[in-house]
């Protein structure tokens, strides 16, 4: 086997760590901190973080997602290092990689797309932006991007209040769509520009619609139908800015 091919999978590996760590402790504190026992709250010593050891004070291991995050870190790292996304290339679509993970897996488990992630990304987003595209299809692609999802983000909060005032049922007009995934959007209209982001958004939208279907579908096989069950968004925006970017 090719050493160089050590290189990738190092590099995969700690960038699975370090979205490891932002997925545990942002959501908690909504800063850097030390890591801390999801279960007990004890704080962690970094090397037992760091080498996936689980909790000294309860006992508790690492949860599966950390083992998952890690081996597709690694398998990711791989795949860009040989087939490097278009324009981007391998170390910019590595550190694209690990933002959108680090999204994509805070909004799975807590449904947050927390705003200084989303501050980091729209600069992120905009460098590539300007750098790949120029500034008026950068800008106009964030522009187009906020507003499309805001615009569903507003009939979802229409439909929420018209719903409950008809069944008298208690639905937050978050449950609609998260403002959250409004500003995401924004941010990868202005990684995606004009008009690509239109065909992410169009992705991500027959995505989640499939996906709710499913859904649907396995809560009536389980008996378990639940009406406005709730489904965390970002994922499915960043798999359609994936499809674009990636492949």
């Amino acid at each position: 086997m090719n050493i160089i091919i050590i290189i990738p999978i190092v590099l995969g590996w700690l960038a699975a760590l370090l979205v490891n760590y932002l997925s545990d402790v942002l959501p908690a504190t909504r800063k850097l901190t030390s890591p801390t026992c999801q279960q007990c709250a004890a704080k962690s010593a970094w090397t037992d973080y760091l080498l996936l050891k689980g909790c000294v004070a309860c006992g508790k291991t690492r949860s599966w997602r950390t083992w998952l995050v890690q081996l597709l870190g690694v398998a990711a790292s791989l795949y860009i290092w040989f087939v490097p996304p278009n324009k981007l290339g391998y170390w910019l679509g590595f550190i694209l990689l690990i933002y959108l993970a680090v999204v994509f897996v805070i909004d799975v488990e807590h449904r947050l797309v927390l705003h200084p992630v989303s501050i980091f990304g729209a600069f992120l987003s905009l460098g590539i932006g300007y750098l790949y595209r120029g500034f008026l299809p950068t800008i106009l692609g964030g522009v187009v991007g906020f507003g499309i999802m805001f615009l569903l983000y507003y009939l979802g909060v229409l439909f929420a209040r018209w719903s409950s005032r008809r069944k008298g049922a208690e639905i937050e007009e978050g449950d609609a769509l998260g403002f959250g995934d409004v500003i995401l959007a924004g941010v990868l209209g202005l990684l995606l520009g004009y008009p690509a982001i239109i065909g992410g958004i169009l992705t991500a939208i027959l995505a989640a619609g499939a996906f709710s279907i499913l859904l649907i579908i396995g809560m009536f096989i389980t008996k378990r139908y639940e009406a406005f069950t709730a489904i965390p968004y970002a994922p499915f925006l960043i798999l359609g800015a994936l499809a674009l970017l990636y492949w």
